[in-house]
């Protein structure tokens, strides 16, 4: 009797504990600006809410939340790392589109607006940042475009690659580099939205379809499971798309 009351209240114990956790979110770093406005808005209406939010590169947090990572939410930048967690038996929700993604040409120093991808390969221009395409999508992505535009072999000596996409647009906003293929979100925020940027053509590269689940962890925290049903209202989608982000269905205006 005395071990049945025991567990009993471990297990009620246990219980508490997970329910007082923050939720704890791994999200893609292109997302930097749009979630955390996100946030904000959701916190106004559930001033209680304990969420944090890690931001990193989609292929790095796949491997650290398979390794043992305690992440309720991964939010990723390409949905087959959530399909990669699926299969692994780590999540609780089918992965789900939540956004679209671009890619721009971005500079500090030179009028991006007015670049192409030809361009890159002017001797002029000395260091182009990228995410690294072995982890980063939006990595792949900027590969996958310079290839398809003819001048990969061109300008890999001048490539330096950020641990992210976030750290990509650093090193360009720094100086690192002359220019940068970034997120179009990242461009949008105003302190880099003032310099301009080239659109990606789109033809020129696989879909960034960008994907989320709510883990295994997550699966007894109603608030990881209320989050994740809030990035598909209303308030959620216009500022993803005030970030250049489509919606799930939507066309490029």
């Amino acid at each position: 009797m005395i071990r049945w009351i025991a567990a009993c209240a471990a297990l009620l114990l246990a219980g508490t504990l997970q329910a007082s956790e923050p939720v704890r979110i791994a999200a893609a770093s292109d997302l930097r600006y749009a979630l955390d406005e996100i946030l904000a808005v959701y916190r106004q209406a559930h001033p209680d809410a304990a969420i944090d939010v890690i931001y990193g590169s989609s292929g790095k947090m796949t491997t650290q939340i398979i390794n043992g990572a305690p992440y309720d939410i991964f939010f990723s930048a390409d949905i087959a790392f959530p399909r990669q967690l699926q299969e692994h038996g780590l999540t609780v929700t089918e992965p789900a589109v939540y956004a679209l993604g671009r890619i721009v040409l971005w500079s500090n120093s030179l009028d991006a607006s007015q670049l192409s991808l030809a361009d890159l390969t002017d001797s002029r221009i000395r260091r182009i940042a990228i995410a690294q395409p072995s982890h980063a999508p939006y990595g792949q992505r900027a590969q996958e475009a310079l290839q398809a535009a003819g001048v990969w072999d061109a300008v890999q000596p001048k490539l330096v690659f950020g641990e992210n996409i976030a750290h990509t647009a650093q090193m360009t906003q720094s100086g690192a580099a002359q220019v940068g293929i970034i997120a179009l979100s990242l461009a949008r925020f105003p302190d880099l939205a003032r310099h301009g940027y080239t659109l990606i053509d789109d033809a020129l590269h696989n879909p960034l379809t960008q994907g989320y689940v709510v883990t295994r962890r997550g699966a007894d925290k109603p608030a990881a499971l209320a989050f994740a049903e809030f990035m598909a209202t209303r308030p959620a989608h216009e500022i993803m798309r005030r970030y250049g982000f489509l919606m799930p269905g939507e066309q490029e205006p």
